[in-house]
């Protein structure tokens, strides 16, 4: 199942490259309509200062990027705990399932964003996280050290 664990990580990093993508090609035609280029940004300017810049339909794939770069990375530790330890079926289940959240998170947020919505998919998700890590420490605090 080790193997098996890590497609869906794998998945998920591949569709935060697709986010970062959507999010540019957005974007930067965005700012050059608003007027300033990349070259007229002050020095240590940030993606906050697009905000009320550009419309917010086009921030939206920002911030869902933004997501993607957190809650995430609790995933991917997760992930790799279970890879080493021993997935088995429910937890390679679980993880497909938080995937399919997040991607499904992501689309709605680039393009509907109605939070209300948008706040069930993220909660869902984040039980099945929370179900993977409570696996996670469960393999770690029980394995036998013999056994290793």
């Amino acid at each position: 199942m080790q193997a098996q664990i890590l497609a869906p990580a794998a998945v998920l990093v591949l569709w935060s490259i697709v986010m970062l993508f959507w999010m540019a090609g957005t974007r930067l035609p965005a700012i050059s309509k608003a007027g300033s280029g990349l070259g007229d940004a002050k020095p240590g300017g940030r993606g906050q200062d697009l905000e009320g810049v550009i419309p917010d339909s086009i921030n939206w794939k920002a911030h869902n990027y933004a997501h993607l770069m957190e809650q995430p990375t609790i995933f991917y530790a997760t992930i790799a705990i279970l890879a080493i330890m021993g997935a088995g079926a429910i937890d390679v289940t679980l993880a497909w399932v938080y995937v399919a959240l997040r991607i499904v998170h992501s689309i709605w947020q680039a393009t509907v964003n109605k939070v209300s919505i948008r706040f069930l998919i993220f909660v869902t998700s984040t039980i099945a996280l929370l179900v993977l890590a409570v696996r996670a420490v469960m393999v770690t605090l029980f394995a036998d050290p013999g056994v290793l």
